[in-house]
């Protein structure tokens, strides 16, 4: 048996069950240490499957372990450029710097941030999954010799196994960050717990707000695809980001139109007012887009906004062959509707009876109004400046 076969065993087996990260990266580095490995800080990082995120990873030092993520936008900066990950992640290959025999200034700059610590050794290694991809790993030492070859044996001699005990994880955390990016945080998580038979369904009560593009047609017919597909994301972001921000889920994107729905804690007056403040920030930042688009280039644009509130089955329709997780219900309509009665009456933002009752105070109506599909009137409100 060699030193490192207790470590390998482990990781395969009890550390692998786990199936917590932190628990794997914090048994394994001190697995290293009690080898007799010199470390001072281990970074594992792994990569997301994700249009949004980069990666995810663990950073353990001997007083913690923790978590955190990565933006793609960190790929197009120089922390990723010139980087070590950057180096065994595309070479596939071993990085050793002795950061005491190093001109830390003619190097990439996190060498003289571990520097600065007191780190003395560096090493990056690659860990790879079976679908081909290469996550990057570092371990950094602050032991005067830094590490020996005996040491440098043990990691390489265990990243295979850490490998393997990581990627189920990964696996799982890119599949759920995939469901919560295209199908919003409430149907993953549904999915995550396995529901995700046909007809499985749950009914709530929540506000349901629909925001729609005014113009678009006319716009489709006379931009260009790109000068289209630019201003349409910038719309999208304007709204989706407050909606998120205020805990509402995003379902669908409908050609121009948005639908999200708010269930806040089972109450009807947080969802409510979550889903009104959401449609104001929106607008708000529809106002600061519209200021400055003509300095920038661009065309002013307008949206409108509906919000209902009611009873909605939340759950998967489809054919045995294609799936969706969506809700349908009245309030769903409604808000539809309502958004469109928006543009007959030159307003912003509406919201019915259902929603207004739940804040009275900004409230002011705007009297009742005949809606397709509605065979009585309703009365609509907007919210007072």
């Amino acid at each position: 048996m060699t030193e490192t076969d207790h470590l390998n065993h482990w990781l395969i087996s009890e550390g692998r069950l786990l199936g917590d990260e932190k628990l794997i990266v914090k048994g394994y580095c001190e697995g290293l240490t009690a080898l007799g490995v010199p470390l001072a800080r281990a970074r594992i990082a792994q990569n997301y499957s994700n249009p949004l995120l980069s990666a995810w990873g663990i950073i353990w030092t001997p007083e913690e372990t923790r978590r955190y993520t990565v933006p793609t936008t960190v790929l197009a900066t120089s922390a990723w450029h010139g980087s070590p990950f950057e180096y065994v992640v595309t070479q596939r290959r071993p990085l050793r710097k002795r950061l005491t025999d190093l001109d830390v200034l003619e190097e990439h700059p996190v060498y003289a941030e571990l520097a600065e610590t007191g780190a003395t050794d560096f090493l990056a290694i690659p860990l790879e999954h079976g679908n081909g991809s290469v996550q990057g790993t570092s371990f950094t030492s602050n032991a005067e010799a830094g590490f020996s070859d005996e040491h440098i044996r043990y990691i390489e001699g265990t990243r295979y196994a850490l490998a393997a005990a990581l990627e189920p994880i990964a696996m799982r955390h890119s599949q759920k960050s995939l469901l919560q990016t295209y199908l919003g945080h409430g149907p993953a998580e549904e999915i995550d717990q396995g529901h995700i038979k046909r007809g499985e369904h749950k009914t709530v009560s929540a506000a349901i707000l629909f925001a729609d593009l005014r113009g678009f047609t006319e716009k489709a017919s006379s931009w260009s695809e790109n000068d289209l597909l630019c201003m349409m994301g910038e719309y999208f972001e304007m709204v989706v980001s407050p909606i998120q921000e205020k805990g509402g889920d995003v379902l669908k994107f409908m050609g121009d139109g948005i639908l999200a729905v708010f269930d806040i804690d089972d109450s009807s007056e947080l969802s409510c007012l979550s889903a009104v403040q959401a449609g104001q920030q929106a607008l708000s930042n529809l106002n600061d887009y519209n200021d400055t688009a003509a300095d920038n280039g661009k065309e002013a644009i307008e949206f409108v906004i509906g919000i209902d509130f009611g009873r909605v089955t939340f759950g998967n329709i489809g054919s045995p062959g294609r799936l969706d997780f969506t809700v349908v219900g009245q309030a769903v309509n409604v808000a539809s509707r309502i958004q469109e009665l928006c543009k007959k009456l030159d307003e912003k933002i509406l919201v019915t009876q259902s929603v207004a009752e739940h804040i009275t105070h900004s409230m002011q109506s705007v009297g009742s109004h005949s809606i397709r599909g509605l065979s009585e009137e309703i009365e609509a409100f907007k919210v007072r400046e």
